[in-house]
Formats: C-alpha cells, structure tokens, sequence
C-alpha cells in the first residue's frame, strides 16, 4: 500500500520574475554590490560589481547574436568554476538560446555524443587543456561552428572576441529576444554521466529552476552582507541553482582556486554559507581526528574527550545541564580552532549530492557549524527536500522535509517518487526512456528506495538497481553498509559486493593520512600505500574496525570478507562520477580478480 502524499508545507512565494535572467535587473541590480562575483587572479582577488556583470552578460548576448545565435540553438559551456562561467551562461539565456554544460574531466567521446547529440553550435572553454579536447571531438561534429577560451590559448578564439562584437550590438534586438522568452522554454540540456549506459541531456526550463529558487530561500539563513565560496562544479545543476539562490539573496559569490586550494580560500574570504558533498567533509574530518593522533599528553586527551562529545551531540534534542556545560568548554578548547580553519564566519554548510554519515553531522553542529543535508537529482532542478537550521527543523540521518511546491510519495516498492514544478520536461530526444520515469500521473520516479521518518522527515535508504540479493535470498542494501564502514577513521572509501554470493564483501581505500599516523606509532613500515596494505598488521587492524561496525547489520548483511586498495577511486580512473558516485559496473569489472579472490 502506498505511503499517504506529503502535501507541500506552503506555497512557494510568487515571484517577481518569469525568466532567470531576470534575476540581473531584479536582485543583482537591486543590491549593487561591488563583488557580486570574484575570482583569484595572480594571488590576488579580482572583483567584479554588479554593473560590470549586467555590462559582460548583454556584450554576450549581442555577440552571439551576430554569430547568428538565436532561440533553441545550442551553446556548450566546459570549464572549471570561474566568473566568466556566469557572464556566458546569462547571455546564452537572454537571447533564448540552451546552455549545454558539461565537465571538463570527461572524455573526447562524451564530447562527441553531447555536441552530436544536443546539436551544440558554439562551445566556451576554460583552459587549452579542455580546448584540446574539444578539437579532437569537433571533425565528427557538423553542427559545431566556433569555439572559444577563457584563458589566452595559441591558435584559438578568445571570448573576448564575442565580447568585442557584442560592443557595438543591437540592444533593440536584445529586448526584442529578451521579450520572446517565456518561463516554460527550454533553459539548458544537462547531461548526466550516470552511473551506467550513455549520457542522458535532462531538459529544464526557466520554470524548473526558479520554482527550486524560491522555494530554498527560506532555509538559508543569511543576508546580502555575505559572501559564499563556490567549488562544486557549475556544470552541476546542484552548484548552479545554488549560485541564482545567492544572487537573489544578495550574496557575493566567490569562487575557489581548485579542489585543492579549498583550505586557504576558506581562510581568505570567510565565507558565511558554502556548499559541498558529503566526501568533502569526510576527508576535513579525517584530517583533523589525524592530526588529532599526532597530539600528546593532555592535549591529545583534551581533543578526543571533546570530539567523543561531539559525537553525541543532537542539535534538535536537549542534552542536559552537564553536557552543555561540558560542550561550551570544549567548543571554546577545541572547536573553536575547527570553525577558524573554515574562516570563522560560517553560518550553514550544506551538503547534497550524496548520503552524509551520521556522525558528520553531529559533530560539526557540535563544534558550532551548522550542516544542512539535501535530497534531488539533476531532473528536479535539483532540491526535493533539505533541512531547516534556522529555525531548526530537521533529523539526523534524514534528508529534512519537502520544500514548498514539492509533492512526495513512496510506492509499494518502496521508491520515492517526485512531483511538482522542478519536475524536468524530460530527457531530450529520448521519449521512451522518458516515459519510464515519469508516469502518466505526472510522478517522476527517483530510481531512490526511501522512507517516511515521523510523518515528514525524508530518509534515502538505498537505490533501487543498487540492492543486491545474497545466494541466500536475503536482500543487502550496500550504500548503507558503505555509509557504516565509513565511520572508521581508517576507511575512506568503501564499495560492497555479493550479487549471488553467499555473503557481501567489500573493496576498501584505507584513509591513508590516518593510517600511516597509526603504523608510525606500531613501527609498521608506511613509505608506500602498497607496503601498508601488504602489511599482515594493517590487514588485521581493518578487519578489526569492519568487524566492530558489523555490529550494526544483521548476519546475512555483515561483510565478512575485504580487500584492500592501494589507489582511491577516482574520476580519472573511471570509478567515479564526476559527482563522485560510485560506478558501481566500472569497479566489478576493474577488479574482478579481486573480487572472485573474496569468493574462492
């Protein structure tokens, strides 16, 4: 029997705008800051105000329109995080024509299939490097006419040519396409990697997006005196929504170096809001309890007695006199210094993509800063539910409640279906596999096995093609075996296997840092991640820790069996999405050996 319909809480409020683009004269106009967006430049920060931006955007716009670029047409957009991502992006919007975003880090194949596939007619890189890419891709394109950098590449078309004949365009005519655009036409094509088959282009409308837009507004706690630092990939629907939420809050969007700057930029703009996924947050985690490990004497006493405490921590329950006594003590010890390493300003982090451990969540709040977890899919534009922390209304484990517009249901079979105005149009030029999705009752089918927790907490449990059934008959749900296994400090990274077998096994990527911590304090040789997990000690000590988190699981659902990796999974190594899912097919294939080895 299916699950009563969660009715949405409240009407999103109406907005005053019908397109995305208006979102310029409306919001980034309105509260005319200096630094609507900003990008490091030469180890300094460049800024740009709102007028420069509403300036860059319509040169855009005016420029394609010269290059003969109009409604529907299709223009790609490959490149890391950076303001020019935005001034072209606003300009492909304006004149009605489809941004076709896509990651820079997949291959001159997917290149091929999208620009074939979507009809792509224009393409904007960011570097010489993804422009490379592109040119061995473009002779089995015949759409393709021109394709264009941001960074200054011998041989290649700069942007700024676009611009230069956006200088001396037809600002009529801009109004003119500008007027022509309604909020249900087609916005963008995303192509999602998935985890399997061919890239599928998810069709979203001006519609789809602003109705995710305002329906999140309330759950951000913050004003246009903030700034945000942006990471996740734009070419994301998660990050990219996000982005329109802060300019019609206000916020200034600051963009980080790379993955790998995160740290220092934390530091630099002390940002109040930032948003991230869940693996981020596991290796800031780990990270710090690492160096935890390297303390001595009452120093290091004092930092497990206060993460143990952390650990504990609910923030929607009263924990009593003696513990609030305590976690002051140890915020101002021991957390305080956490909240400084993330620029001592943060107000809310939230965290989608993925499932956030338990333990992550708890402990963050505890040490002050607030994780908001988020559930959606790039076809829904892409928020279905996220928690409340101001006030606070939210379970830990649980993905929060519903947003306002947003209907939810859960089937016999246990699948979260969707629906509401984030809804997709569909997969372009792929009506069947449309169909298989969204129902004729309008309920687009997640794919995710879901529950209700209290009548309105949003709980994932698994995905529906990743449950897998033991030789025994029993039914494992892997992500939440993985999700367990990853509260070790020594574990990283986790896939469980067992289709047909008699019992689940598991792959595992040590935590490194961790580990060589724990193998210097035994006198365990740890040059080299393979010497480690070579080492008969190391292989105890793992076994020891999935053995202790086994305790949760019932006997058909315990891993019995492991290897260990001596390499993560990576992108590059074609283990993981570009949203750093795992690919499940991918890492079967990859180590099979491995795998029959567990079962022999």
């Amino acid at each position: 029997m299916e699950s009563p319909q969660i009715a949405p809480l409240t009407a999103p409020k109406t907005a005053r705008y019908e397109r995305l683009y208006d979102l310029l004269p409306n919001y980034v106009a309105k509260y005319n800051k200096s630094d609507v967006f900003a990008q490091k430049i030469n180890g300094q920060w460049k800024t740009y105000s709102a007028e420069e931006s509403i300036r860059l955007i319509d040169q855009v716009s005016m420029g394609l329109m010269k290059l003969g670029i109009g409604k529907n047409d299709k223009v790609a957009i490959i490149s890391p995080n950076r303001p020019e991502w935005n001034f072209v992006e606003f300009g492909i919007q304006q004149i009605g024509a489809v941004s076709v975003p896509m990651y820079p880090t997949i291959t001159v194949d997917d290149y091929r299939y999208i620009f074939n596939d979507a009809g792509v007619k224009v393409v904007f890189v960011g570097s010489e490097e993804i422009y490379q890419k592109v040119e061995k891709a473009r002779p089995n394109v015949p759409s393709l006419q021109a394709v264009y950098t941001f960074d200054e590449t011998a041989g290649a078309k700069s942007w700024t040519e676009v611009l230069k004949l956006g200088e001396t365009g037809d600002r009529v005519a801009l109004e003119a396409a500008k007027n022509q655009v309604e909020g249900e036409d087609l916005l963008t094509l995303i192509y999602t990697s998935g985890t399997t088959g061919v890239p599928k282009g998810v069709m979203l409308t001006h519609n789809n997006i602003l109705s995710n837009v305002e329906a999140v507004i309330g759950y951000i706690p913050i004003d246009e005196t903030a700034r945000a630092l942006s990471f996740l990939p734009l070419c994301h629907i998660y990050e990219r929504t996000v982005i329109y939420v802060y300019l019609r809050r206000g916020i200034s969007v600051y963009y980080a170096e790379s993955m790998e700057t995160i740290a220092d930029n934390l530091r630099e703009v002390k940002p109040q809001v930032f948003t991230t996924v869940p693996r981020l947050l596991e290796k800031v985690y780990d990270k710090i309890v690492s160096k935890g490990h390297e303390l001595t004497g009452l120093k290091k006493s004092l930092f497990f007695w206060a993460l143990n405490l952390g650990l504990r921590y609910d923030p929607m329950k009263p924990m009593g006199w003696w513990y609030d006594q305590q976690l002051a003590l140890a915020r101002k010890l021991i957390f305080s210094k956490w909240q400084a390493a993330l620029g001592g300003n943060v107000k809310i982090i939230c965290s989608g993509s993925a499932a956030l451990q338990p333990r992550l969540s708890r402990v963050f709040w505890a040490a002050g800063i607030a994780v908001s977890e988020g559930y959606g899919l790039t076809e829904t534009s892409p928020v279905v539910s996220t928690s409340m922390v101001e006030p606070k209304d939210f379970r830990i484990g649980c993905v929060g409640t519903v947003i306002p517009g947003v209907e939810v249901k859960i089937a016999e079979d246990g699948e979260i279906l969707v629906k509401g105005p984030n809804v997709m149009k569909g997969y372009y030029n792929k009506p069947e596999q449309t169909a298989e999705v969204i129902d004729a009752g309008g309920w687009f089918h997640t794919g995710d096995i879901g529950t209700f927790e209290d009548g309105k907490y949003l709980k994932i449990t698994d995905r529906k093609k990743e449950i897998f059934k033991t030789s025994g008959g029993k039914y494992v749900a892997p992500q939440v075996v993985e999700n367990k296994l990853k509260e070790s400090m020594y574990i990283e990274q986790v896939v469980v296997v067992g289709e047909g077998q008699k019992f689940p096994s598991a792959l595992i990527v040590p935590e490194y840092g961790a580990l060589k911590t724990w193998c210097n304090l035994h006198e365990i040789a740890c040059d080299t991640n393979q010497q480690m997990v070579d080492n008969e000690k190391v292989i105890e000590k793992i076994n020891q820790e999935v053995e202790k988190l086994n305790e949760a699981f019932a006997q058909y659902e315990k891993v019995k069996k492991n290897s260990l990796l001596a390499q993560p999974f990576t992108i590059d190594g074609g283990e993981l999405t570009p949203t750093l899912k795992l690919k499940r097919k991918n890492i079967s294939t990859k180590y099979k050996n491995l795998i029959d080895k567990m079962y022999a």
